[in-house]
């Protein structure tokens, strides 16, 4: 099992960050915010459709992004959650028409990480600052949003033990990609804040002036589930510098769109698209 490894490439027109391998089958990417056509702070391929952009550019947008993975087929069988900056982890484990809008109505009642071992099934979190994580195993995967609340949570560790479970491999069998998000020199928040996390994750979480580093948290709690050093792929731009690749909600000051984690295991009629 090679080493995990984020490669940026552009496929119609949208740039991404994704293992070109496609670990364990699965095909995955973060999407960069160029390439769609929402105008304004949305400019252009914004992905969340609630953070006050028009719907139908959102709409293209996503079928752009699901587009240039190959998954434009599966469009309508799209898991979104509602994130809620929790620890919630809706498990997609049947592709049937009804198993599938059971779990799509569950993941729009609030959900913060999606497992999928169900082929052609792709699913879409967002993110504008807050650390997005994918998780590949042979037969499986798992999208995780992990804000500073779902970190603390350690919501990829249970992400993971869900993903294992449900696709039967062991830890080691997992890569993790940790895609752009704001780094610890941009991130700064309350001194209580950064107790909570030393008490939780050491002290080397906490940077000089209250700056606070999930990736260094987010790392420590993959390593936590079993995941190994050489499966884990983190991105090093930090969401609120380069805003002209990311959507940043505090550079913004509050108004912006929304890049992706967008995943999907595709069936033996998709793959090739």
């Amino acid at each position: 099992m090679a080493g995990a490894l984020l490669t940026r490439r552009t496929s119609r027109g949208v740039a991404l960050l994704g293992d070109l391998s496609c670990p364990g089958g699965v095909t995955f990417a973060f999407t960069e915010r160029g390439g769609g056509v929402s105008v304004g702070p949305y400019a252009s391929l914004n992905l969340g459709d609630a953070c006050g952009d028009d719907p139908q550019c959102v709409a293209e947008n996503r079928r752009r992004a699901l587009a240039s993975l190959g998954a434009e087929s599966c469009s309508s069988r799209l898991v979104n959650p509602k994130q809620v900056h929790g620890d919630h982890v809706v498990c997609v484990t049947d592709g049937s028409d009804d198993a599938l809008a059971a779990r799509i109505a569950e993941a729009r009642e609030g959900a913060d990480a999606v497992v999928c071992t169900a082929t052609d099934v792709p699913v879409l979190l967002c993110f504008a600052d807050c650390v997005p994580v994918v998780l590949c195993a042979p037969g499986g995967f798992a999208v995780v949003h992990s804000g500073w609340r779902g970190t603390i949570a350690r919501i990829s560790q249970k992400a993971c033990a869900v993903l294992c479970e449900q696709a039967g491999v062991s830890p080691e069998q997992v890569s993790a990609y940790v895609g752009p998000h704001v780094l610890g020199r941009d991130y700064e928040v309350s001194p209580e804040l950064c107790e909570r996390f030393a008490d939780v994750f050491g002290e080397q979480v906490v940077l000089e002036g209250s700056h606070l580093d999930l990736l260094a948290a987010v790392t420590s709690t993959l390593k936590g589930a079993g995941v190994t050093d050489e499966h884990i792929a983190t991105c090093d731009v930090s969401t609120a510098r380069a805003t002209d690749r990311f959507f940043s909600y505090r550079a913004s000051g509050g108004i912006c769109g929304r890049h992706g984690a967008l995943a999907y295991l595709p069936s033996s009629s998709t793959k090739g698209v």
